[in-house]
């Protein structure tokens, strides 16, 4: 009982050294409601948009129906350019598509020859380039049809593909980015609190004072990990409740009390890191340094960015001894597939089981820093 009164008494000292940091409070904040929305409003990997221009050559009926058909949201108007402008406008990233038809192109489409329509694409945004161009490519099928057949209908393919998207039907990318960002800031701000909790004892001299008083290393520990992880266990909840389901409208389908208990267990992982971190770093920019080696390979590797699927098999197989990669599988199975417990209670044993290693790592490491410091 005296052990755990000194964790929670320890706890709430390092929930008070908290609130009254100013600049890392601010970071929580940002991180978990100005940052999100930036990611998930600015990060689209759907088209939207997209600047076309387009040179007429031929001047007719086809011609002029062929640049009214691109509309938004997903194109910008069409503008008209010259000639001797696609290259000088293509070089400088002035439009992203510009279509190029040729002299009696309406002549000879109608009289059975097969002219080429040229589309010219600024790659550099592949995203954009790669969706924007089949997009372009459909449309101007489409409108020859219809001009070749006199019917406003395209006639009916020989197949009938019916194509189901599940999840989120509209392919909206704010709906993946904004939960995939609260992540990374959650291995991002766990890692650094709980490590800068260490460092700014040493820096004060005040890690001296807390190891001659009736203590114990595993007590001061444990009582870092615990306060730093509330913080931002109750970050991630006010995060996901006001900003992503409220204020963005993203619809969560699965439990959020059911995802906040992998959070929590994913947690032990992150703060544990950034403990072991601590014992290794002297100073906050050193720490700043350790967190960029492990925790940048952490969220790019973990299928938060690209699907595992798409990485190298040992890549892969590697990734996981990761809580990281668990955890976003634990959130996209629980918010947006709406899975229960039943789905996902091997990822939940996995991060525990990892987690719980990191955790040992790191008191262990704690202890014998603290033990060198006493001698």
């Amino acid at each position: 009982m005296q052990t755990l009164s000194n964790i929670f008494w320890l706890g709430t000292k390092e929930l008070r050294s908290f609130f009254r940091d100013w600049v890392l409070l601010g970071l929580v904040v940002y991180s978990f409601s100005l940052a999100i929305i930036a990611q998930a409003q600015s990060n689209m990997q759907e088209l939207h948009n997209a600047s076309i221009a387009y040179v007429d050559e031929d001047h007719s009926e086809l011609s002029a129906r062929l640049v009214r058909a691109f509309l938004p949201p997903y194109f910008l108007p069409a503008v008209p350019v010259g000639q001797g402008d696609i290259d000088r406008l293509m070089n400088t990233g002035t439009y992203t598509f510009i279509i190029d038809i040729p002299p009696h192109f309406e002549r000879d489409l109608l009289a059975g020859r097969r002219p080429a329509l040229q589309v010219n694409v600024d790659a550099t945004a592949s995203m954009q380039a790669g969706i924007g161009s089949g997009y372009a490519q459909q449309i101007l099928s489409d409108e020859i049809n219809k001009f070749l057949t006199h019917q406003d209908e395209t006639p009916p393919a020989p197949i009938d593909q019916v194509v189901r998207i599940a999840f989120n039907p509209n392919l909206v990318t704010a709906w993946f980015t904004s939960v995939m960002g609260i992540i990374s800031s959650t291995t991002m701000l766990a890692i650094i609190l709980a490590g800068a909790a260490v460092v700014r004892e040493r820096e004060h001299g005040t890690v001296e004072h807390l190891l001659v008083m009736p203590v114990t290393p595993f007590e001061i520990a444990t009582a870092k990990i615990w306060a730093n992880g509330l913080i931002i266990a109750g970050a991630v909840w006010l995060s996901l409740v006001f900003v992503v389901k409220r204020l963005l409208a993203i619809p969560i389908e699965g439990s959020i009390p059911l995802f906040m208990l992998g959070a929590a267990l994913y947690l032990f992982f992150a703060t544990s890191v950034g403990i072991f971190l601590a014992t290794i770093a002297r100073t906050m920019p050193q720490l700043g340094l350790l967190y960029m080696l492990v925790a940048v390979p952490l969220n790019l590797l973990s299928g938060a960015n690209t699907p595992l699927e798409s990485m190298p098999p040992f890549l892969r197989a590697v990734m996981q001894a990761s809580p990281t990669t668990h955890f976003v599988a634990i959130a996209q199975a629980i918010l947006y597939r709406g899975a229960g417990f039943d789905i996902v209670w091997p990822r939940f044993v996995a991060t525990a089981a990892i987690g719980g290693f990191f955790l040992a790592l790191a008191l262990w490491r704690f202890r014998s820093v603290s033990a060198q410091s006493q001698s």
